[in-house]
């Protein structure tokens, strides 16, 4: 109710006859006293009823486009009409709006039952050679396809690394297979400024390893930051270089259902070079003359391990490899090697990373290793679970490779230098074997020849050679018996000599 205004009050009503309107006084202004009654005039009244009848109109032309569009879409019109409010099971929410509950992520052993998302990310830098291998193991994963998101980092590289990327992909995303194609594919573009060349000796080489490091650790956190969706149960890191791995590697690795695991990592050999070796060397259990080391480095130094300059005398992963243990073996470490992780997404959810700084003298996986044990995650290793590393051949390797080639290419030379002289000597004294048989025919007429011409007189000297024939015989027959009677009589005498 308006407050009452008495003659002395200062306040004014509304409606005074004044002209103040809200409060505020009007001036000039027309002013239409509301106690005064004025009829409309008739062209007023028409123009209503006018619009009255346009807006009954629109009302039933709106419920009739409203009932035919309900006949013909079903329920989706509700959708329409709400602009997005509403969805089907009546909840009040937004289209765009996506509703996760991360307490369905946390990583179980057997993820494949459970339909548990994996985020596969691959690191790539002048990586075009190992493509072709690479995408090989990866149709051959027997964890569910659809289960598997993929995520590739192109990064400072000056090959084709990304059209063959590209082209694999599109490959397997388009097979006829309907157990073949993976879940969603990301390809990241991002320079890091990485001018570490891609050979052996320059990658691997002492003087280069804290600086290529940390730049490797920026990479993985970009990729890992800019792929990760809520949905993900675990993250798997793999190298595009690993040669020989098993299919079922995803499987094997979840059945531990550790929060952090890896396999032994060993690469082939030439023979010559004794056949096989350890490769990754970053996975280690800690030991008290590295934490001593440490204390004795720099804040920004980083600890890489196979380096005589950094004698640790850890216990490494790679070395207590049986070719004939248990496979799942654990081993607990504290370092980690980046060929083939196998990490629950909750570990970087919670803030776990790739340090590209020095995090306690380490950086990149192994600083990973030590952050996530810090946060009391498990980090385990399988000695005996073996994946095989690309056998790339260093400068010592080559140099050695070209004198065993030189010493081959010798030998060969000398071989063939042998059978030329061997040729020579044949060609200068032709061939004995065929004169001889030349020489016996010519010797084996002449005798037939000279028989020929002594026909005539040999029945003759035949008969004379039988005679001197028989005339020796009677005389080998004479001694004969002459033997024989020398031997009776000494026979009769020893007979005699022994009755006396």
């Amino acid at each position: 109710m308006l407050p009452f205004a008495s003659s002395g009050s200062k306040v004014t009503p509304r409606h005074h006859v004044g002209g103040y309107s809200n409060g505020y006084p009007r001036g000039s202004t027309f002013d239409i006293s509301p106690h005064r009654f004025q009829p409309r005039g008739t062209a007023s009244a028409y123009r209503s009823r006018r619009t009255q009848s346009f807006v009954r109109l629109a009302i039933v032309a709106a419920v009739l486009f409203f009932l035919i569009l309900l006949s013909w879409r079903g329920s989706s019109a509700l959708s329409i009409f709400s602009l997005g409010l509403l969805a089907h099971d009546q909840d009040f929410q937004l289209e765009t709006t996506r509703y996760y509950d991360l307490s369905n992520v946390q990583g179980t052993a057997r993820g494949w039952e459970r339909e548990e998302r994996i985020l596969l990310c691959v690191p790539l830098r002048d990586a075009e050679p190992h493509l072709p291998m690479f995408f090989s193991h990866l149709q051959n994963f027997t964890y569910p396809h659809h289960l598997i998101d993929v995520a590739f980092l192109v990064s400072d590289s000056k090959d084709r690394t990304l059209e063959v990327l590209v082209q694999n992909m599109e490959a397997i995303q388009a097979s006829e297979d309907e157990k073949m194609p993976f879940g969603e594919i990301s390809i990241i573009e991002k320079d890091f400024g990485q001018v570490v060349n891609q050979d052996v000796e320059s990658r691997h080489g002492f003087a280069a390893q804290a600086g290529r490091r940390k730049l490797m650790a920026r990479a993985r956190n970009w990729l890992l930051s800019a792929a990760l969706r809520p949905y993900h149960s675990w993250v798997y890191w793999r190298d595009v270089d690993v040669e020989t791995a098993p299919f079922t590697i995803l499987e094997d690795l979840m059945r531990h259902n550790k929060d952090v695991i890896v396999p032994n990592v060993w690469r082939p050999l030439p023979e010559w070079l004794g056949g096989e070796q350890p490769y990754d060397l970053n996975s280690w259990q800690e030991s008290e003359t590295a934490l001593a080391l440490a204390d004795t480095l720099d804040e920004d130094a980083v600890i890489v391990e196979g380096y005589a300059e950094y004698a640790t005398w850890r216990p490494h992963l790679a070395y207590l490899r049986d070719p004939f243990g248990d496979p799942d073996m654990e081993m607990e470490l504290d370092g980690v090697g980046g060929v083939s992780i196998l990490a629950k997404a909750k570990v970087f959810r919670y803030g776990v990373h790739f340090p590209a700084f020095s995090f306690e003298k380490h950086a990149e996986t192994e600083g990973f290793g030590k952050m996530a044990r810090r946060m009391d995650f498990s980090v385990v290793g399988l000695p005996h679970y073996t994946i095989w590393h690309t056998y790339e051949p260093s400068v010592d390797d080559i140099k050695h490779m070209e004198q065993m080639e030189r010493e081959k290419l010798a030998a060969e030379e000398a071989e063939k230098e042998k059978a030329e002289k061997a040729m020579k000597l044949k060609e200068s004294f032709g061939d004995a074997t065929g004169q001889w048989e030349k020489d016996k025919s010519d010797l084996a007429n002449i005798a037939l020849e000279e028989k020929k011409e002594t026909g005539a007189g040999a029945p003759a000297a035949g008969t004379e050679d039988k005679t001197d024939a028989k005339v020796a015989a009677g005389k080998a027959q004479g001694k004969t018996e002459d033997k024989t009677g020398d031997k009776v009589n000494a026979g009769k005498d020893g007979v005699e000599d022994g009755k006396t």
